[in-house]
Formats: C-alpha cells, structure tokens, sequence
C-alpha cells in the first residue's frame, strides 16, 4: 500500500502558519504530518514551538517527547515524556504502542513512566463493589 502523501495539508497548513504564527492547532497539526512525511526535524521544530505556547498541555510533551524519540535523544525524550504526564497524560496503552517511542521501550527511565501511568490507572478505579 503506498504511504499517503500529506503535501497538501502541509502546504495548506504552512499558509496559515504565515498568517498566524502561534496558531497552535495548526503548529500541533503541522508537526504530525512533517513527522509522518519523515521530516522529522521539522516536526520536532514544530513540537518545541507548540510547546512554548502551551507549557500545560500534556499532549504537546507527549508529542515533543515522540519526536525526540525518533532523533534517538533519549534522555530528552523521557524528560519530554516525564512532563506529559506530569501534566496530565494518561493514555497508557497508546504510550506501550506508539511507534514513535520504540526506540524507548528498554530505556528504564522509560520503563519507570510506564509503571508510574499503571500506578495512576489503578489508583483511579473504584474499588470493586463502587461505582
């Protein structure tokens, strides 16, 4: 199957980005689709950015985080990670499978923020018999 082309949504998005330089939906998007076109650094660029302008959005880190992993920075991506969570990531399961963080997965910094969300997920049901 061939990998969808996303030069038009870049372009689209880029146009905007003129228009409107701390658009972060749009800088949030942009840095998706570099990263999925493999310009990666420029996605990472784009992630560094969204994060100065959302220091409280745990999905910005996150992002941040998945694009240092994949320039195999991997103590900048744990702190990226560290700092997603801290500021409320929560999606365990998609942390174990996103591609983006593979290069991560034997790191024990990585492996000690994966069982701090387990600790958070558990801590976060009711006990049995509540609801």
């Amino acid at each position: 199957m061939a990998k969808p082309d996303h030069q038009f949504e870049i372009k689209f998005f880029e146009g905007v980005l003129k228009h409107n330089p701390d658009y972060p939906e749009v800088i949030e998007l942009l840095g998706g689709l570099y990263t999925k076109e493999g310009r990666v650094d420029e996605g990472l660029r784009m992630d560094r950015k969204l994060v100065r302008l959302a220091p409280d959005n745990p999905v910005a880190h996150y992002n941040l985080a998945c694009s240092l992993a994949l320039k195999r920075r991997k103590a900048d991506a744990v702190r990226a990670l560290r700092r997603a969570v801290e500021t409320g990531y929560r999606d365990l399961d998609w942390l174990r499978e996103d591609p983006d963080l593979a290069s991560l997965r034997d790191y024990a910094a990585f492996l000690e923020i994966e069982a701090e969300l387990v600790r958070v997920k558990i801590q976060a049901k009711p006990p049995v018999g509540q609801s």
